[in-house]
């Protein structure tokens, strides 16, 4: 599933045919996603301008001009793209021209730019909900701070984590301690910051907690400056795959030599929560 960067990569892409532009047609060529799609969906985005398109977590939210948000959320193998749009660095690994059968949503802006939504799975999901009811609705109420933002440092991660008995691993995917993060990068910054991902959250000192703040940081703005992770379906909005699976350090390196310096130890893999885990035991404590 796409995470955080790949997310927040698509809303980069998307912004310049979206932001300050109207909608001129919109089309939506089955009744549902994973979801039905609210009433008169097409109807109520024509004619729309787009004022302002953001991410929260894994969700872009387009601002319209009547005070509606226009929600996606892209799933598993949701993908937005740009017609024409100019090839960029990066994309998400082998992925392949979208077959048209899976087209569900097309939307046409009065500047000429065509924007497609296709999803094999039909995982994703798109809503409109009103500005004023944004903070309440359910996919958004209890989401921790943006790991990225100012609320997210080092005192909030600190009490944020105080006395949980969880692995810290869990205890970062819980999008009610920190938003967005996704399996991948949790691993990736555990492993920067030296630290086990079956460590209780609780046990963690401060000084092991400030490396692992900048861990978290560090890893999702490389990856966001990569273009995100291609493993399976993922591509940038001009089709592009993303480039930081090739900065791995330890995600999907099982067996293989862990790339610390000195360390002579190897990549394992476990299971935790039906997710893998992969993490060097010598050098992460």
């Amino acid at each position: 599933m796409p995470e955080l960067p790949e997310v927040e990569t698509v809303r980069r892409g998307l912004a310049p045919a979206l932001v300050g532009k109207r909608i001129a047609k919109a089309k939506t060529k089955r009744a549902d996603l994973r979801f039905p799609f609210p009433t008169r969906f097409a109807a109520r985005l024509k004619g729309r301008r787009v004022d302002a398109l953001e991410r929260r977590a894994k969700y872009l939210l387009a601002h319209l001009d009547d005070g509606m948000v226009w929600i996606t959320h892209l799933g598993m193998t949701g993908r937005w793209s740009v017609i024409g749009a100019k090839q960029q660095p990066g994309d998400f690994y082998h992925s392949e021209p979208p077959d048209p059968t899976h087209t569900h949503v097309i939307i046409d802006m009065e500047s000429g730019a065509r924007l497609e939504f296709n999803d094999p799975r039909r995982f994703g999901y798109m809503d409109l909900i009103g500005e004023d009811a944004l903070e309440a609705h359910p996919w958004f109420k209890g989401l921790g701070p943006e790991p990225l933002g100012n609320a997210f440092n080092l005192p909030y991660l600190k009490k944020a984590l105080a006395g949980k008995k969880a692995p810290i691993k869990a205890a970062l995917l819980d999008q009610r301690v920190v938003a967005g993060l996704g399996n991948i990068y949790v691993v990736e910054a555990l492993y920067r910051a030296g630290i086990a991902p079956t460590k209780e959250a609780g046990r963690i000192s401060t000084q092991r907690l400030e490396k692992l703040f900048h861990a978290i940081r560090a890893v999702l703005e490389e990856a966001i400056e990569a273009g995100g992770s291609t493993l399976s379906d993922y591509a940038q909005v001009d089709g592009a795959q993303g480039g930081f699976q090739h900065r791995f350090r330890v995600y999907d390196r099982e067996g293989e030599a862990c790339l610390t310096k000195d360390c002579g130890g190897a990549i394992q893999r476990l299971t935790q929560a039906g997710r893998s885990t992969f993490w060097c035991p010598r050098c992460q404590r």
